[in-house]
């Protein structure tokens, strides 16, 4: 059976290679986010022969990622990878600049959203006795990160204890999870950072590495849970 991976914050950055990349590889592909056109681009950018399902959805719709996995196994025969990747910073990230309604939408996305996908993913997993979580933390998930921000490097280390959390109850059903943690990944989200310099973004982890990190855990000895992989930029 083809396996199937289910991609959040599949429009765009680390998501659209993550697609690109797992099709490749002979995925079957089901792709989520807030903007259909987005997706449908992704879509038409895959191998001819690819097998893909377009989702909309926001992570934040409980009830929606429910239905958009069942709605995915149904289509696919079964959920055998999770990238959850869906995932928000903002401009106000330090105490001085504290803004309550930005900062609670950054825990929204970024922890109860990845909660419900989650959740959402289980009961498919659990049937099966199989399925890969990767999770798409932060360095600023790792360690704290002054440019990250306050909100961002909070959400981004509760995402990574969710992972360990996943491997601490559920691989007895063989599931297993990866927080994956980078520094700076040339994305759309990361030249919002207040003061960017878009020239450094060639010399930065391209979302293509990210989307060959979590093939290589997914294509991990299934005895095998990588918990973490931290990656930065070579500082030159």
């Amino acid at each position: 059976m083809k396996k199937i991976v289910w991609i959040t914050g599949a429009g765009s950055g680390i998501g659209a290679a993550m697609a690109r990349t797992f099709a490749s590889a002979g995925y079957g592909v089901a792709l989520t986010g807030r903007t259909r056109d987005n997706l449908e681009e992704v879509a038409a950018s895959l191998p001819e022969a690819a097998q893909s399902l377009i989702v909309p959805g926001d992570v934040t719709d409980r009830t929606g990622m429910a239905a958009a996995a069942q709605e995915i196994v149904a289509w696919g025969g079964g959920l055998h990878v999770l990238c959850n990747n869906a995932g928000l910073n903002i401009p106000k990230r330090r105490w001085e600049d504290l803004d309550w309604e930005s900062w609670d939408k950054v825990f929204e996305i970024n922890v109860t959203g990845a909660l419900n996908v989650i959740a959402a993913c289980l009961p498919a997993m659990r049937a099966q006795q199989d399925g890969i979580m990767i999770h798409t933390s932060s360095w600023a998930g790792r360690f704290h990160s002054a440019v990250g921000g306050v909100a961002y490097g909070a959400s981004k280390h509760a995402l990574s204890d969710l992972s360990a959390s996943l491997n601490d109850q559920e691989g007895v059903n063989g599931i297993r999870s990866t927080a994956l943690c980078p520094a700076e990944v040339a994305t759309p989200l990361l030249t919002r950072r207040p003061g960017f310099d878009s020239a450094r973004l060639p010399a930065m982890i391209q979302p293509e590495d990210m989307a060959e990190t979590a093939l290589y855990v997914a294509r991990m000895n299934p005895n095998v849970a990588v918990h973490e992989i931290v990656l930065a930029p070579v500082r030159r």
